[in-house]
């Protein structure tokens, strides 16, 4: 019997999704575990993925639209099964047919004594406006895939409804080569003297809009307080070499900071905690989110069992979450989880800085540079490798003296780091 198939709910509290892409075609049939819809969130993209054998027989959200979570995606049927009239089939189940090109298409009746629900906006209508006024319509991971690779989207043929360019069509063009470079932007003449600065406005995307609201909820809920510390990492530096020698994967200072992170959480236990409206949850195991930077903003993907894994298991595992976040590939359920998180700005030459903690995580740490500075060793003053740290704790949760013996113990680790890798 044919049913609809809806927007599920792939984000704890999430209220919609955009259907990115429909890696099948209307007619054709699919298996149990087949990758069916392709959805993105704020974060990430989802495979949904086929529950039972069926047939795709209709598309009610085509690509590119955000749709509510619970609203209709999709007709399917049975194996074998036909839908004789696709309309009648959908009115008897609620859904409207008076507009199939429309967004109103995606909404489900309003139940009887409920208002009806307005229909949801397309996410690029907008932005992409239509082919008609020699513009493009373009799926948001097809124009960010495009950016990445430095290629214009006027040298893609895209085959979504209406020529809309998918992803697929990016990345074939990118194989083949096919698509023109994107050009620069012509040079401005300089504003008039006394005149008003030019600017542009951008849209604020859906994951801007995501990281916002989070970290204004952090902070307007979490109470904050922040300890600070500094290492010398001469000894960590010189175990980074001696483990990267001759080898083709490479270990950053950044993973040694992670497994640091995991032996501290284990020796302190109460710091692998968060706050949750009606308890404290404790973790057995230490699950560690990496922040990472896109161009569309920052994402948090969380290694798994960081206690657990060996320093080369903990690279892996890095490069390939940063890898996948940059061209949009990281899962939902890897965005999930954990109790704490590490930000690292050293790559850019910053000593010193605290960072918002990431709900609902009870703590992250911000590291910085290694500068080499004076130190004192035994009453004489050496040239010395350090490291400076900045712990932002929730106090709900966590209280000051928990957190310091947190630190003096991760400090420690640092500063003898072969007991990281014990």
């Amino acid at each position: 019997m044919a049913e609809l198939l809806r927007m599920p709910e792939v984000a704890a509290g999430a209220t919609s999704a955009v259907l990115s892409q429909w890696p099948i075609e209307v007619g054709s049939s699919f298996s149990s575990g087949d990758v069916i819809a392709i959805i993105e969130t704020d974060k990430a993209v989802v495979d949904v993925e086929a529950e039972a054998d069926g047939t795709l027989v209709h598309i009610v959200a085509k690509d590119g639209q955000e749709v509510a979570i619970g609203d209709p995606i999709a007709l399917i049927a049975g194996p074998g099964e036909t839908v004789d009239d696709i309309d009648a089939t959908l009115a008897s189940l609620g859904v409207s047919t008076s507009a199939p090109d429309t967004p109103a298409a995606a909404t489900s009746a309003a139940p009887q004594g409920e208002p009806s629900r307005a229909p949801e906006p397309v996410s690029t209508a907008v932005d992409d406006a239509s082919a008609s006024h020699g513009r493009l319509f373009a799926s948001p991971i097809a124009r960010r895939l495009a950016k990445e690779a430095g290629i214009a989207l006027a040298g893609i043929t895209g085959t979504g409804p209406g020529g809309r360019i998918r992803r697929r069509d990016v990345e074939a063009a990118i194989a083949t080569g096919a698509a023109a470079p994107a050009q620069p932007a012509p040079p401005r003449a300089p504003a008039p003297a006394g005149a008003a600065a030019e600017f542009t406005d951008t849209p604020h995307s859906r994951l801007r809009k995501a990281i916002a609201t989070r970290l204004v909820e952090s902070k307007t809920t979490a109470p904050h307080f922040y300890l600070r510390g500094s290492a010398r990492v001469d000894r960590l530096m010189a175990l980074r070499a001696e483990i990267n020698e001759g080898e083709e994967l490479r270990v950053s200072v950044n993973d040694l900071v992670l497994k640091a992170v995991a032996v501290a959480h284990t020796r302190v236990p109460a710091m692998n905690v968060i706050w949750t409206a009606d308890a404290l949850r404790q973790f057995s195991g230490v699950d560690i989110a990496v922040a990472i930077a896109t161009d569309t903003g920052l994402v948090t993907p969380v290694l798994r069992g960081v206690h657990d894994l060996s320093i080369r298991q903990i690279a892996e595992a890095t490069k390939d979450f940063a890898a996948r976040a940059r061209s949009g590939g990281l899962k939902q359920n890897e965005l999930e989880g954990g109790s704490t998180s590490v930000t690292n700005l050293g790559m850019f030459g910053t000593e010193d800085f605290d960072a918002i903690i990431n709900p609902p995580h009870s703590s992250i740490l911000a590291v910085g540079a290694a500068k080499k500075q004076p130190v004192v060793t035994s009453d004489q003053i050496e040239v010395g490798s350090v490291m400076k740290v900045s712990l932002s704790v929730d106090h709900r949760p966590i209280d000051g003296a928990t957190a310091a013996e947190w630190m003096r113990e991760f400090i420690a680790l640092l500063e003898q780091p072969a007991k990281i890798l014990a």
